[in-house]
């Protein structure tokens, strides 16, 4: 099986080198954009606005070109939501709170927020959300009785229905996902891959329809360890970090790739940096090779599909996403920046 996975590693290469646009990088320059007393976990980019939600009920936007900032309290009785989720379609931007209650938002006709979805609950706990089109999305969570709260809607988010666990793979104890940067699902088309802490990945190849999970050898034995992070560069080339945050110098199974759309991961750059991570990306028109991982340990950069990293820098951010095959932004404690990679 080792040899399969090396020859197919090869013809992903070989096909990678006749992809590839992006110069490799060698240095990153970091200029924040947005600063204030906030946690920020989740950012979309639209156009030419950057998306961000944050804890205290705090949901705001950057415009890329001029620099401007906008931003909307948003309280649910007395309750300021811990948003660690974003998500977007063509014409509504959608935050989803942490913690009990759960309470997800629409952008409304109105020009404010409307609540589309609540549950009430002392183990309710979302992590992460994402849309596969403009009327399907899915947002997951940690289990509850026995399954992982996986919540779906079809009619462009005005109604979110939750799976029940018969159609749910069974579920591991105290199983989740890491709301730490809303990058625990990735959609390619109809295909769906779902990190959990536990160090499984869940699968779908019919927008949630169906569900089955994989195996990976991601790091998982402790309730701080497993996939933090997930990011898939086709529908072929996925890459998964994470770790332990409380041990943040770990090196020890904490990076695993697939080249087969996620039905095999192997670790990779086993043992050696970087350690725990909170977010990965795959760099844009790099062929696949090309990552950049972030956490608040400072941002790495892989331009080999992860086989050995190079650190960029010691900025602490939580999460990141690329405008282009240069530019990137990242988020984190108080603070939204600009990355320029060099």
């Amino acid at each position: 099986m080792k040899y399969v996975f090396f020859v197919l590693l090869f013809m992903v290469l070989a096909s990678c080198n006749q992809e590839v646009t992006s110069n490799q990088f060698s240095s990153v320059t970091v200029e924040t954009i947005y600063e204030d007393s906030l946690s920020i976990r989740a950012i979309e980019i639209i156009d030419h606005t950057l998306a961000f939600s944050a804890n205290k009920g705090f949901v705001g936007t950057v415009d890329l070109n001029s620099g401007k900032v906008f931003g909307t309290n948003i309280q649910y009785d007395s309750i300021r939501p811990e948003f660690r989720s974003i998500a977007h379609t063509s014409t509504d931007v959608f935050v989803l709170s942490a913690g009990n209650p759960a309470l997800l938002y629409k952008t409304g006709d109105n020009g404010k927020f409307e609540l589309v979805y609540k549950e009430e609950d002392e183990n309710v706990f979302y992590d992460s959300m994402t849309f596969w089109n403009d009327k399907e999305g899915i947002a997951i969570g940690d289990s509850m009785e026995g399954c992982l709260s996986i919540i779906v809607t079809r009619d462009g988010g005005l109604t979110w229905k939750k799976q029940e666990c018969s159609v749910l793979p069974k579920g591991i104890k105290e199983e989740g996902a890491f709301a730490a940067s809303n990058t625990s699902i990735k959609v390619i088309g109809t295909k769906t891959w779902v990190a959990t802490t536990s160090g499984r990945i869940f699968y779908s190849d019919d927008k949630a329809k169906t569900w089955q999970f994989i195996e990976t050898p991601v790091i998982n034995k402790e309730a701080t360890e497993g996939i933090y992070s997930l990011d898939f560069y086709n529908e072929k080339i996925g890459f998964a970090i994470g770790g332990d945050y409380t041990k943040p110098e770990e090196t020890i199974k904490n990076k695993a790739l697939t080249i087969d759309g996620g039905t095999t991961w192997s670790l990779v750059a086993d043992g050696a940096e970087p350690g725990y991570k909170s977010c990965v990306q795959f760099v844009p028109n790099s062929g696949g090779k090309g990552l950049v991982a972030i956490g608040f340990t400072g941002i790495s950069y892989s331009s080999d599909l992860g086989a050995t990293w190079k650190k960029l820098s010691d900025e602490g951010f939580f999460t990141l996403r690329f405008k282009n095959d240069s530019v990137a932004y990242a988020a984190g404690k108080g603070r939204v920046s600009e990355l320029v990679f060099n």
